[in-house]
C-alpha cells in the first residue's frame, strides 16, 4: 500500500523531469539555430535563445559541454584548430592594449629625450652653453638611459612572449583535460 501524498509527489517529480527535458531540447534546438544561422555561440546566447537560465546549463555539465564544442565550431560543424576563437581574440587584444602601453612610454620618453636636446642645443647656440665636462656628463647620462629604455623594451617583448606561451600552455591542459 502506497503512502498518502505519494502518487502527488511522484506527479511532480514526473512533471519536473518532464520540464527538465523540454528545457534540454530547447537549449539543444538553441545551439542548433545559433550554429545554422551563422551566430556567436555562447553560454549567453544559448540561454537567451532557449528561454533557461545560464546557471540551468551549469547544473547540466552535458549541456555545457555541448555548447563549448559549440563555440569552437564553425557553421560547416569542422571543430576548430587553428581558426580564430573569442579567447584567443580576447587573448590578442589584450596583448595589443599591453604592446600600446608600452609604445605609448616610449613615445613620451623619445619625446622627453627631443626636447632636452632641442633645448640643450638652442642653449648652445645662445653661447650661455654648460661647459664641456658638464656636457659630456649629461650626453652620458641620455646614452644610459636610451640603452636603459631598450633593455626594458627587451624584457617587456621577453615577458609577453613567456605571457603568450603560458596562455598557450593553459589552453592545450585545458583542451587535454577536456578530451580526457
Amino acid at each position: 500500500m502506497s503512502k498518502p501524498g505519494s502518487s502527488r509527489t511522484e506527479a511532480m517529480v514526473r512533471g519536473r523531469q518532464a520540464d527538465t527535458e523540454r528545457r534540454r531540447a530547447r537549449v539543444a534546438q538553441a545551439i542548433h539555430d545559433l550554429q545554422g544561422a551563422g551566430e556567436e555561440v555562447s553560454v549567453t546566447a544559448v540561454a537567451r535563445r532557449a528561454g533557461v537560465d545560464r546557471t540551468f546549463l551549469y547544473r547540466h555539465r552535458d549541456l555545457l559541454t555541448l555548447v563549448r564544442t559549440a563555440e569552437r565550431t564553425p557553421a560547416g560543424g569542422a571543430v576548430v584548430g587553428a581558426a580564430v576563437s573569442r579567447a584567443s581574440l580576447m587573448v590578442d587584444l589584450a596583448a595589443a592594449n599591453e604592446r600600446n602601453t608600452r609604445l605609448m612610454g616610449r613615445i613620451t620618453l623619445l619625446e622627453q629625450r627631443l626636447s632636452q636636446l632641442m633645448g640643450e642645443q638652442t642653449w648652445k647656440q645662445s653661447g650661455l652653453g654648460a661647459p664641456d665636462s658638464v656636457d659630456k656628463l649629461q650626453q652620458r647620462v641620455v646614452q644610459l638611459e636610451q640603452e636603459k629604455g631598450d633593455l626594458k623594451l627587451k624584457v617587456d617583448d621577453a615577458l609577453e612572449d613567456l605571457e603568450a606561451a603560458r596562455a598557450t600552455n593553459r589552453e592545450l591542459t585545458r583542451a587535454l583535460n577536456q578530451a580526457g
